[in-house]
């Protein structure tokens, strides 16, 4: 069974700093800020929250459908996706922009400092989901705000169950927005900042989001996560990573997991035991998109 994923894809450019932040940033001085880091270290990697999830799913034996918008300079990660055998049936492609990026610098501390543009992702919305495409399951991902709106509701009009992922794009809404889509959706999963903010936007807790969907899931980064079903909530522990190299992608591993584990009926715990699996791989590699599998999934 396929799975869409609506969301961005990108180019992910990753610079190390080798000292700190905190170190060449003066709190005194912030009103006439200008510092320069030098980094030695530069790397270019194919990301974006669809782009990442997809490698998730295509790598346990899923079947991805990535649908999100590339730009002019779209030919690599076209070639890209090719090579990695996931279908571009719902990518499509504007010739006046660029394709989304991030620019992302991280200090010795695993400080982050990230600049994005978001280019041909704020055309996302013209691409549509219709009755008759043979989706049963998918996700709702950071996208343009345009496009996660529309999604959902052409999700919905189509009868399509789908995650609600609003990671970085959950500030863009409002509480009565970030209501309906939950209202819309079958399954919601956020981290713990996320969630503190859906809870205080909605003026839902968690366990009453947890009451309007089929479950909801709380990735708490190192400490694994809260799968919550009906008010009920279970910590699933983290699984021990062999190193801790780059945390870039991390989440979208996770739910490229819980992807193949809904195509396949599992319970949420089950689906959240594989996502921190998936996530341990992850996050013992550098870019989002470069790890392997050392075991085989059920």
């Amino acid at each position: 069974m396929a799975a869409l994923i609506c969301g961005s894809l990108a180019f992910d450019t990753i610079m190390t700093f080798e000292g700190r932040f905190a170190e060449q940033i003066l709190p005194e001085q912030l009103h006439i800020l200008n510092v320069s880091f030098l980094v030695p270290s530069l790397r270019r990697d194919f990301g974006g929250c669809a782009g990442n999830i997809a490698y998730s799913l295509k790598l346990l034996g899923g079947e991805p459908l990535p649908m999100a918008m590339l730009g002019s300079d779209a030919a690599d990660y076209l070639q890209r996706l090719d090579t990695l055998g996931i279908s571009r049936r719902f990518v499509g492609q504007v010739e006046d922009v660029h394709t989304a990026q991030a620019m992302i610098m991280t200090d010795r501390d695993n400080n982050q400092i990230t600049a994005f543009h978001p280019g041909a992702m704020m055309q996302a919305h013209a691409n549509r989901i219709e009755s008759g495409d043979g989706i049963r399951l998918a996700i709702i991902a950071p996208d343009g705000r345009d496009a996660m709106i529309e999604h959902a509701a052409q999700l919905v009009a189509a009868g399509v169950p789908f995650v609600f992922d609003p990671g970085q794009g959950l500030p863009m809404f409002n509480g009565a927005e970030l209501s309906r889509f939950i209202e819309q959706a079958t399954w919601v999963t956020v981290n713990d900042y996320e969630g503190k903010m859906l809870s205080e936007r909605t003026g839902w807790s968690l366990a009453e989001i947890s009451q309007r969907v089929d479950g909801l899931v709380v990735t708490l980064g190192g400490e694994g996560c809260e799968v919550w079903v009906k008010g009920e909530k279970t910590l699933v522990p983290a699984v021990v990573p062999a190193a801790v190299v780059d945390p870039t992608g991390c989440g979208d591993a996770w739910r490229g997991a819980l992807l193949f584990g809904l195509e396949r009926g599992w319970p949420l715990v089950q689906c959240a035991e594989l996502g921190n699996r998936v996530g341990a791989l992850k996050i013992a590699q550098r870019g989002p998109q470069s790890y392997t599998l050392d075991f085989q999934p059920a």
